[in-house]
């Protein structure tokens, strides 16, 4: 049998329905790996090998008195360190929670844990997921695996470095500006960020109330299908939680795509300070693969990028500062300096500059659904290039540059996947976005699950 740990979720799964694998076995095979691999990228903050083992032992007990969970059952999942977890430290990357024990699992742990997934540990996070990987910090910055000397995405790093290096076969990240897409796109992992309200966020340090999102990381598309299936449902607890018709996403994956309606939000990402011309290629390539699946691919123009990302700044700034001011005040010094700088950066706007910031938001809401008009996704790029490296100055409003890629469905809320489409010349990770209609995440994973089949980049791993 092939190295256990570079199986994908539906394999396993498959695997341990026949009886062919269990949990325990596959537990073991992932904790040996971190404990042999990880020194070399700091993916993980907090190993649970203890309470691993044990719910391995747990799924293995109920399949062999024939009771079965779901594709999750029995297979090691990570989580971001900001996911509030029971009885398990939830440090948010920062001296502020370095010694924070919750009482209780965050929602989407709880249902996690439901549907039989094996809690491997805790998983490096920028700093309250809006701060970078500094010095001052008390964890050791997450590094990429495909090259230790750039950076992982942030502020979900050590979930897609994690998952791209075979240390766990899904990840939970949140994604507020694309903090989940980010990381997917410079790990060549795949990346889910769901439509605004369709994943409980109760339990999960916040960034931005009207922004935040949480959702899955794993290596492929269908994989992420697989643990939002047990992801989704009303949570009464979260006040932006949306009541949803229950959808089979793992079948989804295996829909068929002829006759899809894909929009190409091609100036988004093309002019004088453009993508890469390798990622340029990689997209004009990605377009031809889906257009043999059947899809049909469209030039459409939307907002300008530079509009969705100034409103989404604003918002996050705002309601960052908002969450973090008190401790920004009175504990100052358990702040990262960047992380500090930019939390105090909202308190220089104005009640009506935020106001006019969510008012724009409506309208380039109702612009991208109007553009959207006859269309069933949108496509883009998802970076611009390859990550910087850790010898670059790291700017403290890193913001200030080019515009967020990820931003605008942030700002939307639709569902948007990051999908890898190759690699740079010197071995980089190369990706586009899907996007669609809030609440269709099934006609997102159905179109990127069909695209990794037809391509052979869930083939390459990184050498560690």
């Amino acid at each position: 049998m092939t190295d256990l740990t570079q199986l994908g979720i539906a394999e396993a799964a498959r695997l341990m329905a026949r009886g062919e694998l269990t949990a325990s076995t596959l537990t073991e095979a992932f904790l040996k790996r971190i404990e042999a691999i990880d020194h070399k990228i700091a993916s993980y903050i907090t190993v649970t090998a203890h309470l691993a083992r044990n719910a391995a032992r747990q799924a293995d007990m109920e399949r062999e008195g024939g009771v079965r969970r779901g594709s999750l059952h029995g297979i090691p999942i990570g989580l971001k360190d900001i996911y509030e977890t029971a009885g398990v430290r939830t440090t948010g990357h920062s001296h502020l929670k370095a010694d924070y024990v919750p009482a209780v699992d965050a929602e989407s742990v709880r249902r996690l844990k439901a549907a039989g997934a094996v809690i491997l540990g805790k998983l490096g996070t920028h700093e309250f997921a809006n701060g970078a990987m500094t010095p001052d910090q008390p964890f050791p910055a997450v590094l990429n695996p495909w090259n230790v000397k750039h950076q992982p995405g942030g502020s979900s790093s050590g979930s897609g470095a994690a998952v791209a290096a075979a240390l766990c076969m899904g990840a939970m990240g949140s994604d507020t500006g694309g903090s989940i897409r980010n990381p997917a796109g410079y790990c060549a992992t795949a990346g889910l960020k769901p439509t605004y309200g369709l994943v409980s966020r109760s339990g999960i340090f916040p960034l931005a109330f009207s922004l935040d999102t949480a959702g899955p990381l794993a290596w492929t598309t269908e994989d992420c299908a697989l643990m939002l299936d047990a992801l989704t449902g009303h949570d009464p607890a979260d006040q932006g939680s949306a009541r949803t018709p229950k959808v089979d996403y793992g079948a989804a994956a295996h829909r068929p795509i002829k006759g899809l309606r894909i929009a190409l939000a091609r100036r988004w990402y093309e002019g004088e300070d453009g993508v890469t011309p390798e990622m340029k290629a990689g997209i004009d390539e990605a377009v031809r693969v889906l257009e043999d699946q059947g899809a049909i691919v469209e030039e459409v123009v939307f907002p300008d990028i530079r509009d969705y990302h100034v409103c989404g700044r604003v918002i996050i700034t705002v309601e960052a500062h908002a969450i973090h001011r008190r401790d920004v005040i009175e504990r100052p010094e358990k702040f990262g300096y960047t992380t500090l700088r930019r939390f105090q950066l909202g308190a220089f706007f104005t009640a009506e500059q935020y106001i006019g910031a969510q008012r724009f938001r409506r309208q380039l809401t109702l612009d991208t659904r109007a553009a959207m008009r006859g269309y069933d996704l949108v496509m883009t790029a998802n970076h611009w290039g390859p990550p910087e490296t850790f010898g670059e100055p790291q700017p403290i409003f890193h913001f200030l540059g080019k515009p967020s890629l990820t931003m605008p469905f942030n700002v939307t809320g639709q569902p948007a996947a990051t999908i890898c489409c190759g690699f740079s010349a010197d071995g980089l990770p190369l990706a586009f976005q899907l996007a669609g209609r809030a609440f269709d995440e099934a006609c997102v994973i159905a179109a990127g699950a069909a695209y990794e089949r037809a391509t052979p980049w869930r083939g390459h791993r990184p050498a560690l």
